[in-house]
C-alpha cells in the first residue's frame, strides 16, 4: 500500500508545485480564463514531473525530493503477487474482459 501512496504523492506533488507556481504568476499577470489557467497548470507541471524524473534516473535519487520523495516506488515484477494469505486475488486466473 505505501508503493501506491507514494507513485500518487510522486505524481501529486508537481501538480501542487505548478499551482503554486502559477499562483504566483497571476499576482502580476491577468488569467480570467479558466480553461487557459487549466492548460498551463497541466503544462507545467507534466514538464516538471519530466524534468525532475530523467535527472533522478541520470544523476541521482537526490533529484526525486523536488517530486516529494527521493526513492520512485518499487513494484513487484511481473508474475510475483503484492498480496499474500486468503485476501490475495489472482488475476490470472480471471476470464477475458474481466
Amino acid at each position: 500500500m505505501y508503493q501506491i501512496f507514494l507513485s500518487l504523492w510522486r505524481t501529486f506533488v508537481p501538480y501542487l508545485v505548478a499551482f503554486v507556481v502559477l499562483q504566483a504568476a497571476r499576482l502580476g499577470i491577468h488569467l480570467n480564463n479558466a480553461t487557459v489557467n487549466s492548460a498551463l497548470t497541466t503544462g507545467f507541471g507534466t514538464v516538471y514531473y519530466a524534468v525532475f524524473r530523467v535527472l533522478e534516473q541520470r544523476y541521482g535519487a537526490r533529484w526525486g525530493w523536488f517530486l516529494g520523495a527521493a526513492k520512485p516506488p518499487a513494484y513487484a515484477p511481473a508474475g510475483a503477487t503484492a498480496a499474500t494469505g486468503s485476501h490475495a486475488i489472482d488475476y490470472t486466473k480471471l476470464p477475458e474482459g474481466g
